[in-house]
């Protein structure tokens, strides 16, 4: 039996790979930027209003805090805008990083500057700009505090894990 030959398919053009993300990396970083800004001013102000009554052990739980805090806030918000972008993540773990740091680096010329003057506390810095970095490092002995090194890998690995977390739920959906 012969059969009538079928009238050829259209050709089609096979589909282009889509994005597998709808987010906004860069909104996400500048998003997580002024997250990080915020909870370490806030930070840095309790940490002006409280300096006197903090022992050792109640300042290292404070800043492991702000840590975890500000890795939580800036890794939810950048996971959620920037919906699982892996360079959003690690731009968000560097700025919670980043954000550990300057919250209590930044701390240290204000209580300067409630103990003496607000001019003393620019004069100190404009004679040694590095202090509070160097302050940061150093422990009250004179060593190296890898608590605070502790601090800054803490509020990186929240930050990215809460950005893959959220960003793959979303990036499913």
């Amino acid at each position: 039996m012969y059969s009538a030959p079928h009238p050829a398919q259209p050709f089609q053009v096979p589909p282009v790979a889509q994005p597998n993300s709808g987010g906004n990396p860069v909104g996400a970083i500048f998003l997580g930027l002024f997250a990080s800004v915020v909870v370490s001013l806030l930070y840095s102000g309790l940490i002006m209003a409280t300096y006197k009554e903090q022992s050792v052990t109640t300042s290292n739980v404070l800043y492991f805090a702000h840590a975890l805090l500000n890795g939580a806030v800036v890794g939810f918000l950048v996971g959620s805008v920037g919906r699982g972008n892996n360079g959003a993540g690690i731009g968000g773990a560097v700025i919670a990083a980043l954000g550990a740091f300057f919250g209590y680096a930044n701390s240290i010329p204000l209580v300067f500057a409630m103990e003496e003057t607000p001019k003393a506390a620019f004069d100190l810095l404009e004679h040694e700009p590095f202090l509070p970095a160097k302050l940061w490092w150093h422990n009250n002995t004179g060593g190296v505090d890898w608590l605070n090194l502790l601090g800054l890998v803490l509020a990186a690995a929240v930050a990215w894990g809460l950005c893959y977390v959220i960003g793959k739920g979303r990036r499913q959906a």
